[in-house]
C-alpha cells in the first residue's frame, strides 16, 4: 500500500496499480502496511513479484545521512520498513523488482543511494524553472525523459513501439509528480535516464544481467493505453512469470 496512515490517497491511488498490473496478465497482491513483518513475509512468501508505488510521503534523509530540508514531507516508517521487508526477500530470491516514484527513491536508498530533498533547491536558478516536476496527475505530459541506448529500459520501450525506436537519439515524453529525485545511485544501479531538460534521473535499472530491477520516476500507472507505459508493466510481469 502506498501510505500507512493517509487511508484516502491509498485506496485513490493504488487502484490504478493494479489495473495496470492486471492488464498484462499479473494478479496484484496488496501488502497492508499495519500488518507485523512476520505476516508480511508470509504474504510475500508466494508473491513472484515487487511493485513499489508512489507515496505522498518522503523517505527519512537519515538514511542517506542527510538533515531534513524544510520541504521534506514527513517520513512513513511503516512503509519504509515494509519496502525494506519486500527488497530484503526479491534481492535474496531474484524476484522482479519495479519502483514507480516514490518507489525509485525507496529502491535507490535501500540500496545505499542518495536523494535530492527538493529539486529546486538542487538546480541552478537558470535550470529550475525549465520543469515543473510537481506537475500533478492533471498535467498528462510534463516534460521529456532521455534513455541511455544500451539500458534495458530502452529495449522495453522500444520493443513494441516502433515510432520510439525510429528515433536516435531516444526522447519519451513523462508525466510528473514528485519534487524529490535520486542523487547517487545506489549499489549495483545504474542511471539510466534524465530529464532533457534540467538532466535530473528519471530511471534507474539493475546491473545483474539475471535480474529485473527497474524504477521510473514517473507514473506509468496513469497511462497504460499508451504503448512505453503498458511495455513496462508488461516487461515486469513477464519477468515474475518466469520464475
Amino acid at each position: 500500500m502506498p501510505h500507512s496512515t493517509d487511508r484516502e490517497y491509498s485506496e485513490r491511488a493504488m487502484p490504478q496499480y493494479e489495473r495496470a498490473v492486471a492488464l498484462v496478465g499479473g494478479d496484484p497482491v496488496r501488502i497492508p502496511l499495519d500488518e507485523d513483518s512476520d505476516k508480511i513475509k508470509a504474504l510475500i512468501e508466494n508473491c513472484s513479484g515487487v511493485l513499489l508505488p508512489g507515496s505522498n510521503a518522503d523517505v527519512d534523509p537519515t538514511r542517506f545521512k542527510q538533515t531534513k530540508s524544510a520541504h521534506t514531507a514527513n517520513s512513513d516508517l511503516k512503509r519504509e520498513a515494509a519496502d525494506d521487508l519486500l527488497l530484503e526477500d526479491a534481492f535474496a530470491q531474484g524476484k522482479p523488482v519495479l519502483g514507480i516514484c516514490y518507489g525509485l527513491q525507496s529502491l535507490n536508498v535501500f540500496r545505499g543511494g542518495s536523494l535530492i530533498q527538493h529539486i529546486p533547491d538542487f538546480l541552478p536558478e537558470e535550470t529550475r524553472a525549465k520543469v515543473n516536476h510537481e506537475a500533478g496527475k492533471k498535467v498528462a505530459v510534463a516534460h521529456s525523459v532521455e534513455l541511455d541506448p544500451v539500458s534495458k529500459l530502452r529495449g522495453i520501450v522500444t520493443s513494441q513501439s516502433l515510432d520510439y525506436e525510429m528515433r536516435n537519439p531516444l526522447f519519451v515524453p513523462v508525466n510528473s509528480s514528485h519534487h524529490q529525485s535520486a542523487e547517487a545511485a545506489g549499489a549495483g544501479l545504474r542511471i539510466v535516464a534524465r530529464c532533457t531538460e534540467d538532466g535530473i534521473i528519471e530511471a534507474l535499472e539493475g546491473t545483474e544481467p539475471n535480474h529485473f530491477v527497474l524504477a521510473v520516476q514517473w507514473h506509468p500507472e496513469r497511462s497504460t493505453e499508451d504503448p512505453v507505459s503498458r511495455n513496462i508493466f508488461a516487461a515486469f510481469v513477464e519477468a515474475a512469470s518466469k520464475r
